[in-house]
């Protein structure tokens, strides 16, 4: 076996060539992009041909040549292939598509070589005849038969349509021409200029393929004329290197084409097999073609990858403001009062009575403090009913405001190139709060009022009525407080401002008598920013399942800058090792 050059401090060129491998295997491309479908393709293309054919022919410069013989549906490739070794090896299909499972014809001497998984590790092996149980194989294996009459160093593979209706065996057709150090491309008189074929000729060409072609099934009247306008068309294509070979129109003999027809084919694929030096130069100028072309497709991949991360990027900065609105919508719900209105403005009023706590607070701030710890401690259910009004306002408030978020994101990602692909099924799901947000905003809120007492206890320590406020007074003032946070006059009309007015007041004067001024211009600015606090983490909860959705799809976020950095070794490797 010869040894792999070997590159810059000691790497060696499969080393790096598996690298680029992997990091092109690993970057997902699931959203639909425009750039999605042939990247994926490249990329499943670039996969392959590394796992097929390069590093097998890498690791094993001096392996028989693989000759992969293809071409259109009906072209006769089962039948060349047949005709070269002299034996019915590979059956030739009546039914279209024609060739299904692919067939390997090597020496006897050379099965080893194919009968692991050294190239074309992803299909399994089978073993047999082309009458055997296994020629009914749809290409879930390669058909390996060894013939002591099939000379070393050659190998005929016998594969599916490149045209087949079929798509998996089209996609098979397109991985084992990538395995091959020589393709063999069969077309006809009739067939020779449609599109499919021209396409992968033209793949051959960008990637340094060695090729010839077969022009089979030509009238011998028109030998002359076809052949110069095939040969005109692979000079154009730019593949005038191409070997071409004619077989004229003619009947078949025990199933198989003429001697004189094959024989020049023949005679010149055993020179190949024979003359180490011939098969070097092949396999030289497949082997490098190949790593040629990896600059090229590699590239397109990273245009793919990095396409996949601008739509990543404009799904979740979608999300992300919708979710910032709602942000700003429960500030503004805060701050403009309307939590105020109905069934909290009921409750302060029963809470706080009519009338006479007016008239109090207008008589004598020092007294109120006595008459608001003994209203607190003797009416214990209105204060109840207040905090239950609360709590349920500003969970409707948060729900609100995450509900509109969802449908928001949902309606943005419509309009986004990559967003109805990621949101199929989900619409209903997601354009709503989660399930789990109800229980999560109670406890967030909860939460918040205890925060508020315990406010209110911390500023009440060391006060001359400790005793009695942490008795009597603590949930009272901590209502107060809560009360404060929204008491604004925005979003009130008519006798809602002069209730919000009121409340406003009595909020002040109440704390101011209880804790002093110094205190009272931070309880409620506190209470609102641990409000703010609680609302944005449960915000960014619910944000989590529009970018747990992206992320799931999109690459990671490096994933272009490997597979540029992994392209990069490569060339480095490439340049050491020559």
């Amino acid at each position: 076996m010869t040894s792999p050059p070997q590159g810059p401090s000691g790497t060696a060129l499969p080393d790096a060539l598996t690298a680029l491998r992997d990091r092109v295997a690993e970057a997902p491309l699931s959203l639909l992009t425009p750039e999605r479908e042939q990247g994926r393709q490249a990329a499943r293309a670039v996969v392959d041909q590394v796992d097929d054919y390069l590093l097998p022919r890498l690791l094993d410069l001096e392996a028989p040549l693989l000759t992969v013989v293809g071409g259109s549906t009906g072209a006769g490739k089962s039948t060349l292939v047949n005709s070269l070794v002299g034996a019915a090896v590979t059956a030739p299909g009546v039914l279209r598509p024609t060739t299904r499972a692919p067939v390997l014809v090597c020496a006897t001497s050379d099965r080893a070589y194919f009968s692991g998984d050294r190239v074309l590790p992803g299909l399994a092996r089978e073993t047999g005849a082309a009458g055997s149980a296994t020629a009914g194989l749809e290409g879930s294996a390669l058909r390996l038969v060894p013939r002591d009459d099939v000379p070393p160093g050659l190998a005929l593979l016998d594969a599916p349509d490149v045209d087949s209706v079929v798509t998996a065996n089209r996609d098979l057709a397109a991985q084992l021409l990538a395995a091959a150090d020589l393709w063999v491309f069969v077309t006809t008189a009739a067939r020779y200029a449609d599109a499919v074929p021209w396409d992968l000729l033209r793949t051959a060409q960008e990637r340094g393929t060695a090729l010839a072609v077969v022009l089979d099934r030509v009238p011998p009247e028109a030998v002359t004329e076809v052949a110069d306008d095939l040969a005109g068309m692979l000079e154009r294509a730019g593949l005038p290197s191409a070997r071409l070979f004619v077989i004229e129109e003619g009947s078949l003999v025990d199933g198989l084409l003429p001697e004189a027809s094959v024989e020049p084919l023949r005679t010149w694929l055993h020179r190949l097999a024979a003359d180490q030096g011939e098969r070097a130069a092949v396999v030289r100028q497949t082997l490098t073609g190949a790593l040629d072309s990896l600059e090229s497709r590699v590239t397109g991949i990273v245009g793919a990858i990095e396409a996949q991360q601008s739509a990543a990027t404009a799904l979740q900065s979608a999300a992300a403001a919708s979710y910032d609105g709602a942000r700003d919508g429960v500030d503004e719900g805060v701050r403009s009062g309307t939590l105020l209105r109905g069934e909290v403005l009921a409750r302060w009023q029963e809470f706080v009575g009519t009338g006479e706590w007016m008239r109090s607070l207008q008589a004598q701030v020092g007294r109120l403090r006595d008459r608001i710890t003994a209203g607190l401690t003797g009416r214990p259910a209105p204060g109840d009913d207040l905090k239950v009004a609360l709590e349920s306002s500003v969970e409707q408030l948060l729900r609100s405001e995450a509900d509109r978020a969802a449908e928001r994101t949902v309606t943005a990602w419509r309009a986004l190139p990559a967003g109805p692909a990621l949101l199929d099924g989900r619409e209903r799901e997601l354009e709503t709060v989660s399930p789990g947000f109800v229980e999560a905003s109670g406890e967030e809120v909860r939460g918040w009022q205890g925060h508020v007492l315990d406010l209110v206890r911390t500023e009440g320590a060391g006060k001359r009525s400790t005793a009695r406020f942490l008795s009597f007074g603590v949930n009272g003032a901590g209502l107060i407080v809560m009360v404060a946070v929204f008491a604004q006059t925005g979003g009130l009309t008519g006798g809602e401002v002069a209730v919000a007015g009121g409340t406003s007041a009595i909020g002040q004067r109440v704390l101011e008598a209880i804790f002093g001024d110094a205190a009272v211009r931070s309880l409620a600015d506190k209470a609102r920013a641990d409000l703010r606090e609680r609302a944005d983490r449960l915000l960014t909860t619910e944000r989590l399942r529009f970018d747990d959705l992206v992320t799931e799809a999109a690459p990671a976020p490096d994933a272009a800058s490997r597979v540029r950095d992994a392209l990069r070794q490569l060339a480095a490797t490439r340049r050491g090792a020559a």
